[in-house]
């Protein structure tokens, strides 16, 4: 049986300049790099975003970009904040899509290397009963 996701792993060019994304915007803990050893397939390092084991891998940037993305819950008072460290990293930030009342705030934004990521202050509770109020 599944217990819970292990870890996400994203591709990227350059693993400092990724490390400087994850450390800057999620406040990431790097918690191993394997230098120039590869045990994988590539260079890599491991973070831990809250609980969350991140690992970014040395390879070829996504060639393009889609919707396809991994969401971060936040809580609403951090918002600005979030969305000042966003810019200050000098990543594009996407138009948010638009929403109904009461499903939260989202922040959409790209790595370095096209994935696209979204800082969110809702839950799935929350969002499902805002959709159960139009049945």
């Amino acid at each position: 049986m599944i217990s819970s996701i292990s870890h996400i792993t994203f591709i990227v060019q350059d693993l400092e300049l990724a490390t400087i994304f994850w450390e800057n915007i999620f406040e990431a803990k790097e918690v191993y790099s394997s230098g120039d050893k590869i045990y994988s397939i590539s260079k890599e390092k491991f973070f831990l975003v809250g609980n969350v084991w991140i690992c970014i891998m040395e390879g070829d940037s996504l060639s393009e970009r889609t919707y396809n993305h991994t969401a971060f819950q936040i809580n609403d008072n951090e918002f600005e904040d979030y969305l000042e460290r966003i810019k200050n990293c000098g990543v594009e930030i996407k138009q948010e899509r638009l929403r109904v009342e009461g499903e939260g705030r989202s922040i959409y934004f790209y790595d370095f290397d096209n994935h696209l990521f979204e800082l969110h202050t809702g839950s799935l509770d929350e969002r499902l009963r805002r959709y159960s109020m139009d049945k």
